[in-house]
């Protein structure tokens, strides 16, 4: 283990990692077939470079049926042939590497898809076989066991149990999802369950990755005996309903399992000095810190995602309060801060800040997908995801970028039905719009012909469709112009490695008062106007400190804040 000039042992990378979160699929397509691949992301690592980050960390890129994209994995132990192969992933390790960015993976523990090869032995082998007993098959209940074995609904809408056709052609057993009939949920009590994920785990670790970001840890653990959900109240969303339920949600048989997780990574850690894995969880628990925090105990995960951060309204006493139950939570726990504004589920923040109820407290709904249906005003929703990059890159801990962001790109909200492929979206019979405008392909250049250049040469229409004027965000596009969205990300990145305090995690409020809110990182102060009009600010915070970094193009004047902006604040 290497050491400072003083003695002391360096923080782990990740504590304080700028990550980039690749949506594989709509990131960059090198053979144009309108798919996004390995090479396509070989090939712009110049780019990521450029903007600063310290590691990527990959959606699943498992061979899967693509029912859920990647979210139903059909093989934990190779890469999906539509994105390439283990020995083009090992190339991508390497050249990152290379360019000093780490790379991450994504894990999905709870369920597998229909199509891995233990859960169609499952189906050959029938009741009561070792086979079965790696899910949750049951009899059903009533006459014929015609009737659910219990009333649990799934996230994507619709019951949580499917009927299977046995062997010999006869209506049989049910077995659990708690998403979508092609994402069967696997019973961690079974030997072969845990197993399997160790070895896993460690087959990734052995090809160079650092870590892994692990996808829907709250689900992960049933009650035993599986019993009748509470009832909920009347009108509740489909996708909220299983939330609900508290015997399939912040189980203590998940934590059992993380525990052995956290064992093995130490223990790899341990046997491969300079290696520092590590694991983050996707741990959803809006405006509950207490449930957060169990997840960050010392033998569990290393980071969880602060997500009120990332739901909260465009509201100075909201905002806050996310910080600080993050914060707090996290001072109790020694865990790393772990902050995000935008992701592959959640609708993109320009979007959400646009909104005409944005500023309203009572617009947070806790649900990630959609917050109104209030109309959106692009202009201010740039302006105010501008000032939030700025808060989200100073505040302590690591942070987390969706592929996007960084080029301000809004949702698309107007996809097709036909063209939308979203299983939240079908499975609530279109009652809930889903996630697909968050996934629409990047456009890295101008021209329609190659998808705005997400493809590399003319070929098949992007899997999902860009919408017209998507070359007003394109790369190309924002590289002439040094005012962009796609600059200030640069730079921000960039004085976020230069000031020592921004790359610590030391954290103190200043006064403020009304829409403003300020914050001290070292000898960084950080200062948020969330209000329509300028803000001025008392001499006892901006005497002697200069602009070096302000989300409003060419403003340095140190002792106001324009609406809607942040700035940066340093003694010369």
């Amino acid at each position: 283990m290497s050491h400072t000039s003083d003695g002391t042992v360096p923080a782990p990378w990740w504590r304080s990692a700028v990550v980039y979160q690749v949506y594989l699929r709509s990131f960059a397509d090198a053979n144009g077939d309108g798919v996004g691949d390995l090479w396509g992301l070989i090939d712009r690592l110049p780019y990521l470079e450029r903007l600063g980050v310290d590691a990527l960390w990959l959606t699943p890129c498992y061979p899967s049926p693509q029912k859920d994209h990647g979210y139903d994995v059909a093989d934990y132990f190779g890469i999906e042939p539509a994105y390439g192969d283990l020995a083009t992933f090992d190339r991508l390790v390497a050249e990152a590497r290379s360019r000093g960015v780490r790379i991450l993976m994504d894990v999905v523990p709870n369920h597998c898809s229909s199509h891995h090869e233990w859960f169609r032995q499952a189906l050959a082998a029938g009741p009561g076989s070792p086979e079965r007993g790696r899910f949750y098959f049951r009899d059903g209940r009533g006459p014929g066991g015609d009737e659910p074995p219990n009333n649990w609904m799934a996230w994507f809408g619709g019951r949580a149990w499917t009927r299977v056709i046995e062997a010999d052609g006869r209506p049989g057993q049910w077995y659990l999802h708690l998403f979508t009939p092609d994402q069967p949920d696997l019973d961690w009590t079974n030997p072969d369950v845990a197993d399997h994920f160790d070895r896993m785990l460690e087959f990734w670790f052995d090809r160079g990755v650092e870590g892994f970001r692990c996808d829907a840890v709250i689900a992960l653990g049933k009650a035993p005996g599986l019993p009748d959900a509470d009832p909920v109240p009347p009108g509740t969303k489909a996708s909220d309903i299983a939330g609900r339920n508290r015997y399939t949600v912040y189980r203590p048989e998940g934590h059992e399992v993380w525990r052995r997780w956290r064992a093995l990574v130490d223990r790899y850690a341990d046997e491969h000095p300079g290696r520092q894995p590590y694991l983050v969880a996707e741990a959803y628990s809006p405006r509950q810190p207490e449930l957060l925090l169990e997840y960050l105990r010392p033998d569990e995960f290393q980071q969880a995602f602060s997500f009120d951060l990332l739901l909260s309204p465009w509201h100075a006493e909201t905002m806050r309060q996310a910080i600080d139950d993050s914060v707090d939570v996290v001072a109790r726990s020694g865990a790393a801060l772990t902050w995000t504004l935008n992701n592959h589920d959640a609708q993109r923040n320009v979007t959400r800040y646009g909104r005409a109820d944005a500023t309203d407290p009572a617009s947070w709904t806790g649900n990630n997908l959609v917050n109104s249906d209030a109309p959106v005003d692009l202009g201010v929703g740039l302006r105010r995801a501008r000032a939030a990059a700025l808060v989200v890159l100073s505040l302590p801990g690591a942070a987390y970028l969706y592929q996007g962001e960084e080029l301000g790109l809004p949702e698309v909200l107007d996809i097709p039905s036909d063209r939308r492929e979203d299983p939240l979206f079908w499975r609530t019979g279109g009652a809930e719009i889903g996630r697909d405008g968050c996934r629409v392909p990047l456009p890295w250049t101008r021209d329609p012909l190659t998808n705005y250049g997400f493809s590399g040469a003319t070929g098949a229409s992007a899997w999902l469709p860009q919408p017209s004027g998507w070359d007003q965000f394109s790369v190309v596009e924002q590289e002439s112009d040094p005012d962009s969205m796609l600059h200030l990300y640069r730079r921000a990145v960039a004085q976020r490695r230069r000031s020592p305090g921004l790359s610590g995690e030391s954290f103190a409020w200043a006064d403020s008062t009304g829409d403003v809110l300020a914050f001290h990182r070292g000898e960084m102060l950080v200062v948020l106007n969330v209000g329509g009009t300028p803000a001025a600010l008392p001499d006892a915070l901006c005497d002697g400190r200069k602009v070096v970094v302000s989300s409003v193009p060419g403003h340095e004047d140190a002792s106001v804040v324009p609406a809607d902006a942040a700035i940066w604040l340093a003694v010369p």
